[in-house]
């Protein structure tokens, strides 16, 4: 955001010889090329390979305990044709799955962030209801400067009520800016939208109105240095490794 806004963005180091700070390098879901989205070892994985930030998914619990997936139910992912709201936390957490693998909490994978404190957690909400436990979780392991938090306006808003500071991306899936009114009641430090969507005039048009751009999917290594040299300031991807060695060295917060 610009200085006129809260939480402006934070200044990103750059590469020698480069005019522009390379963008922030998102992992999504952690390096799901490796390891099962979602998991442990998958953020770890896209901690370890140096990812900027690691973006989750978060879903409730029947018992309201915010837990890594992007699903509503367990099928895609895990094989169990069940809402992950139809289990307790100590059930789910207690159920495993080949190889051993289960599904963590957000708790976790905020702990992982202990080993690297120069990186991130990106917060996915597709909707309003998870956004007190998110925060909560968020809260409760000391780690408010380390969390971020993206998804359409109306899970926003409800973050944004709880937690007045923390940085937000509006994901945005029509073409140009939302009207002015929502960005000033939301204050969101960037807008989110699919790499489709973006060209050098919404960067302008999103910089003339204090927002920074950030997008997703983004897993070509063409398509990586086309948003970089649009001056889009992060870019969400499947394939961190790639990414980083296409953005190269420097970045941060």
């Amino acid at each position: 955001m610009s200085a006129r806004q809260s939480g402006a963005a934070p200044a990103r180091a750059s590469s020698p010889g480069d005019a522009r700070p390379r963008p922030l390098a998102v992992a999504h879901r952690g390096d799901p090329y490796r390891f099962r989205e979602n998991t442990l070892p998958s953020v770890a994985a896209a901690l370890a390979a140096g990812a900027d930030a690691v973006e989750v998914d978060v879903q409730l619990t029947r018992d309201g305990v915010p837990v890594l997936l992007h699903d509503p139910t367990l099928k895609r992912l895990w094989g169990l044709d069940r809402p992950v709201r139809a289990l307790t936390a100590e059930r789910l957490a207690a159920q495993r799955f080949e190889g051993g693998r289960r599904v963590p909490a957000l708790a976790e994978a905020l702990g992982l962030l202990a080993e690297h404190p120069a990186a991130r957690l990106l917060i996915d909400l597709d909707e309003p209801t998870p956004a007190a436990a998110a925060w909560r979780a968020v809260t409760e392991a000391g780690a408010e400067e380390r969390a971020l938090f993206c998804g359409p306006a109306s899970a926003m808003f409800a973050v944004r009520e709880l937690a007045p500071e923390v940085p937000l991306a509006l994901t945005w899936k029509q073409p140009g800016l939302p009207v002015a009114a929502l960005l000033a009641d939301l204050r969101p430090r960037y807008l989110n939208p699919p790499f489709g969507l973006v060209d050098r005039a919404l960067v302008e048009r999103a910089a003339d109105a204090g927002l920074a751009v950030s997008t997703w999917t983004v897993d070509r290594r063409s398509t990586m240095r086309r948003m970089s040299a649009l001056g889009v300031a992060s870019l969400t991807s499947n394939r961190i490794g790639l990414l980083r060695s296409v953005l190269g060295p420097g970045g941060g917060r």
